[in-house]
């Protein structure tokens, strides 16, 4: 596939969505949201999940490494994704149980909303969580049965990551930011 040849030249991060490249949120560190928090968010997910993905045989990944929701016709790229299987290839996965992307104001609607419908519609995605940058909220929607239910978390609480088995604290994901 040609998006994911160039990908690999491309000096910027690009999703593909329905046959169109983009930069995920802009196509430089000052247009994509980037900022320390929203680093220290990253880190603090990855870091607090890593013991436990790893004692279960997941993977967890960054954003560095693709989703490929083929369904969709749609490669993106979630700040951090767990997969009970190995990838299939080398450049992306095609079956997490958990994604969050963590909102930043130019990203808001794409993870409300487009990205919210395509993660969604994954069968083996147990977990999908939304966190805000610049506030202590968090919104899970965690898969019961067929049908997908909503925790929104502000300020102090838990959510459960039921394919991990384990909960996640406010305090855990934002420690050191807020």
């Amino acid at each position: 596939m040609d998006y994911l040849r160039t990908e690999r030249e491309s000096s910027f991060r690009r999703e593909y969505v329905g046959g169109f490249w983009y930069g995920p949120h802009g196509e430089a560190a000052d247009e994509d949201g980037a900022s320390a928090g929203h680093g220290l968010i990253k880190t603090n997910l990855l870091g607090t999940l890593y013991p436990t993905c790893r004692g279960l045989g997941f993977r967890l990944f960054s954003s560095q490494f693709k989703l490929h929701i083929a369904e969709k016709a749609a490669f993106y790229s979630p700040d951090v994704m767990g997969c009970l299987d190995a990838p299939e290839d080398d450049s992306y996965a095609t079956s997490p149980c958990l994604l969050a992307e963590i909102v930043s104001e130019r990203s808001e609607w794409t993870d409300r909303h487009a990205k919210y419908h395509a993660y969604t519609s994954i069968p083996s995605l147990q977990t999908y969580l939304i966190v805000e940058q610049d506030e202590r909220r968090v919104y899970a929607y965690e898969r019961e049965g067929g049908e997908w239910e909503l925790q929104e978390l502000a300020g102090r609480g838990s959510v459960h990551i039921s394919c991990l088995g384990r909960t996640l604290s406010l305090d855990d994901i934002y420690a050191w930011v807020l």
